[in-house]
């Protein structure tokens, strides 16, 4: 995994995740570890990973065959060069991996959607009509998304009161959403969409992601142009990025699509019929004064859209993506009770609180000093890729004069 960080005694730069240590890529590519690939002077000195990976997909695939050679050989020279090269994880500071220009949130979890429908459209079917026609999504806030580790104040804005007029103050329904967030590794013209055979071909890699959600902000304001206050106060990710080539011993394929989507979300190569991923996901919550526990177990496999899709219809219109940009899956939620993606759903929007062990109380939604950890990892007989950990802690909500 890539990702950036410092220590007491260098700036932020990059590095390459192992294990419990940190390959410091400055100090790798001075060694010439990485010869005979062609790199910059200086690539790795910089403060996120964009210079990187605008270099293009044979560089990331070349670098990344190279650590791995080095990894599996004892006797290379990263570990002939180990005390220079290697620094324990316990001792650097991560930061945000990329320079992010634009923020995209999909909702591409069919069971979070199902879940959400029933809630509020009891009386009607679960999924809007466009639902299983195009990969729905918004534009999101890219500069409050903060890296792992970084506390969450809770936001205050407009709600519902009791007698349905807006009341101003802290949202009393702050709520996680379980999701994936790729990073785009490739632009692409003002004007020329990207053929969804080409699609993956933009992603970089994969990270952990969590976007925050205050749902009776979010309720107030979402109609007629959707989300605003109740989501752009804050989302976390991962520190590290994994990537995309990674992930390839856990492709599955995806879901029944019905009815069949139009064709250009629709793939003509035989490789990409397995379009999804089986990644193992779960949320864990650690009140401010009890234990962490596992609340919810998900899978990537659970979303409707694939990647390529979401890529695609993105920039069918002619939307230009750009290196370091984020679109993230929306809330992946399972077709289990324990695979819920948030708190709406595990609560059932409040109505049956979530018993936490250990005698730590109830939840409906996350009181302040509550962490949230997101995990996630794909699993083979010969493999295992992680894919880190994303957390962030509920601060009080600013105190208004």
């Amino acid at each position: 995994m890539y990702g950036i960080f410092s220590t007491a005694d260098t700036p932020p730069h990059a590095g390459f995740r192992l294990g419990d240590q940190v390959i410091d890529l400055v100090i790798a590519h001075n060694f010439a570890f990485f010869h005979p690939v062609e790199l910059p002077n200086r690539i790795f000195e910089q403060p996120v990973l964009n210079d990187f990976i605008a270099l293009g997909q044979p560089v990331w695939r070349a670098v990344r065959q190279r650590l791995t050679d080095l990894i599996s050989n004892t006797d290379s020279e990263l570990y002939t060069f180990a005390s220079l090269v290697l620094v324990p994880l316990s001792g650097v500071t991560m930061h945000l991996p990329v320079r992010i220009g634009d923020y995209t949130d999909f909702y591409a979890g069919i069971y979070h959607a199902k879940n959400v429908g029933r809630m509020f459209r009891p009386d009607d079917d679960p999924l809007l009509p466009n639902y299983r026609h195009i990969p729905v999504a918004y534009h999101g806030r890219a500069s409050s998304i903060v890296v792992s580790g970084t506390p969450v104040r809770r936001p205050n804005g407009q709600m519902p009161g009791p007698d349905n007029q807006p009341v101003f103050g802290p949202s009393r329904a702050l709520d996680f959403e379980l999701e994936l967030g790729l990073i785009v590794g490739k632009s692409n013209p003002l004007g020329e969409p990207v053929p969804i055979d080409e699609a993956e071909d933009y992603i970089f890699g994969v990270t952990l992601f969590n976007d925050w959600s205050a749902r009776d902000i979010q309720r107030w304001e979402y109609q007629p142009l959707g989300p605003f206050l109740g989501k752009n106060f804050g989302s976390s990710m991962s520190a590290w990025v994994v990537p995309f080539a990674d992930l390839e011993p856990f492709r599955v394929a995806g879901p029944v699509q019905e009815p069949m989507p139009l064709p250009y979300l629709q793939s003509t190569k035989p490789d990409r019929i397995s379009s999804h991923f089986d990644l193992l996901l779960e949320v864990s919550l650690q009140p401010n004064n009890g234990p962490e526990q596992v609340i919810s177990h998900s899978n990537a496999r659970y979303l409707y859209w694939s990647f390529a899709q979401m890529i695609a219809h993105h920039t069918v219109n002619g939307c230009n993506l750009r290196v370091g940009d984020v679109l993230a899956t929306g809330t992946i939620s399972g077709p289990e009770s324990d695979a819920c993606g948030s708190l709406l759903e595990l609560s059932n929007n409040g109505k049956c609180p979530l018993l936490l062990t250990n005698g730590s109380g109830t939840r409906t939604f996350l009181e302040d000093g509550d962490t949230v950890t997101l995990r996630g990892w794909g699993q083979s007989d010969a493999r295992r890729v992680d894919l880190g950990g994303v957390s962030g802690r509920i601060m009080s909500a600013f105190q208004q004069s």
